[in-house]
């Protein structure tokens, strides 16, 4: 796969459709993510958010249209899946992390085996994410000895560490305990102040709000509201957008 094409964003969605049997999921979404953005997507559960993300990562196949990574088409059966996966950083709801390594040696894998950095080299750069996320000490803990919010910033250490493209966020609060929910946050805000390019599937509107320079609402699989987040998350100009961010302000949650 050649260099990024001059101007062209980094990732880009056009006319991506997907459907599981009978049930459209995602119809015909355009998108553009730019260098350096945070796109926040918001929705109901079952708007469409985890499958247009796991279509990115090529984890789920599209139906129809095209999804680019710097200006190249990454969703032709022809290609190299895994070099994709190489170049994006998906962090899941469920953290995913192998329970029978430490915490250091989780971040420390996929740099050595997928992107072939020294061991010793890898060792050194993940000590320093780890440190970074608030895990110094923690480096030779098992999952099972972190919590929730500790694991999670172990999977955005692990992400990270491979410097990619862009980063894929999938409700990464949405398992923690609402107490753990704010250390996690400030993880991916320091992500952000260093200028990291995201797109991030988010239940969290204040989040959303702080964090993404555009917001997408995406309902029933179109992206119905794309703005500024002043302007989607505060004066919605869509009657569903409306009517889901009243739902949420009703629950506490907006």
């Amino acid at each position: 796969m050649s260099g990024p094409s001059p101007g062209a964003p980094v990732l880009e969605f056009r006319g991506v459709t997907k459907a599981f049997g009978e049930l459209e999921v995602l119809r015909g979404i355009n998108l553009a993510l730019r260098e350096h953005q945070a796109i926040a997507v918001i929705g109901a559960s079952g708007s469409g958010k985890s499958t247009l993300l796991r279509c990115v990562d090529l984890l789920e196949e599209i139906d129809d249209g095209d999804i680019f990574l710097d200006g190249e088409v990454i969703t032709d059966p022809a290609v190299d899946a895994v070099a994709v996966r190489r170049r994006l950083g998906l962090i899941f709801q469920a953290y995913n992390l192998f329970p029978h390594l430490t915490a250091l040696q989780n971040v420390v894998l996929g740099m050595v085996r997928g992107h072939g950095v020294d061991r010793r080299e890898a060792e050194q750069a993940a000590r320093v994410l780890l440190g970074r996320f608030g895990l110094a000490g923690r480096e030779h803990e098992h999952p099972d000895n972190l919590s929730g919010g500790q694991q999670q910033r172990v999977a955005i250490a692990r992400a990270f560490a491979a410097r990619p493209r862009a980063m894929l966020l999938d409700e990464v609060t949405s398992a923690l305990d609402p107490e753990l929910v704010g250390e996690v946050l400030a993880a991916v805000r320091d992500l952000k102040a260093e200028g990291v390019t995201m797109l991030l599937a988010t239940h969290e509107m204040s989040f959303a709000r702080e964090v993404a320079d555009t917001v997408c609402f995406l309902h029933e699989g179109r992206l119905l509201e794309v703005g500024a987040p002043e302007q989607v998350l505060e004066s919605p100009r869509e009657p569903e957008t409306q009517r889901f961010l009243r739902r949420l302000l009703e629950a506490g949650r907006a």
